[in-house]
């Protein structure tokens, strides 16, 4: 180790770079709660800099990531204000991120499961409309691999979500596959999205994606998007928690 790195400091840029992703992060955690309600104008950079013990600077430059995700408007006369929630950018990490960890009622969990629920089904439907031999092949094997694994919970809830990134793949629709994969990894990281456990909870499970599977290999797409839709919104009623 050198003379010069044994004074090292760490650099002040990453460090306010540092310091900025905490303070975005309750900021965005405020506002997602309601305790920065809709309409509420942003305190004054010297207040929050107070507040979180950091610069000016990097208050400014939270603020702007929080423009950039759709939280936050600045308007001429009126400051800085919070967005309606329809405007907010969802599938930001952090914005979803802190949606479902303060999900007490379950509604954006609801919410969630519709919107995947559609873009799934809509997938599924596209695979069964112009899937090839080997496409069907590799979901059989994915739907075979959930088989063998149905004792092992672990090891079919990764089997499970294979076989669902296998659909989203195939379907060729690479904007609603890109837009399910965040929700839905997001979501598996949540224990209210897993859910409680119901009797036959695999054999059920199985049941359904076979129906999928059975619909792609008949090419029926209406029959294929029903299943697909049936079995995520069905799945998640019987392990959804009581809010």
């Amino acid at each position: 180790m050198t003379a010069a790195s044994d004074g090292f400091k760490l650099p002040v840029r990453q460090r306010a770079e540092r310091l900025g992703v905490a303070v975005v992060s309750e900021l965005v955690e405020l506002i997602v709660t309601g305790q920065l309600a809709e309409g509420a104008v942003l305190p004054p950079e010297g207040p929050l800099s107070e507040h979180f013990g950091v610069s000016r600077t990097v208050i400014r430059e939270s603020a702007k990531r929080l423009e950039e995700k759709g939280l936050l408007i600045v308007s001429q006369g009126r400051g800085t204000q919070v967005t309606r929630s329809g405007s907010w950018n969802m599938l930001d990490p952090v914005v979803l991120s802190a949606l479902i960890d303060n999900d007490e009622s379950l509604g954006v969990l609801d919410e969630l499961t519709v919107v995947r629920g559609s873009l799934e089904a809509a997938m599924a439907g596209a695979v069964a409309a112009d899937r090839t031999a080997e496409e069907l092949a590799r979901l059989e094997q994915a739907l075979e691999v959930m088989r063998q694994t149905q004792h092992e919970s672990d090891s079919f809830n990764e089997a499970d979500v294979v076989f669902h990134l296998t659909v989203m793949e195939l379907s060729g629709n690479r904007l609603a596959e890109n837009i399910t994969k965040r929700l839905y990894r997001r979501a598996l990281e949540s224990k209210r999205y897993r859910g409680m456990r119901y009797e036959g909870a695999f054999g059920s499970t199985l049941d359904q994606h076979a129906r999928v599977v059975d619909a792609i290999a008949r090419q029926d797409a209406p029959a294929a998007e029903a299943a697909m839709r049936d079995h995520i919104i069905g799945s998640w009623r019987q392990r959804r928690f009581e809010a």
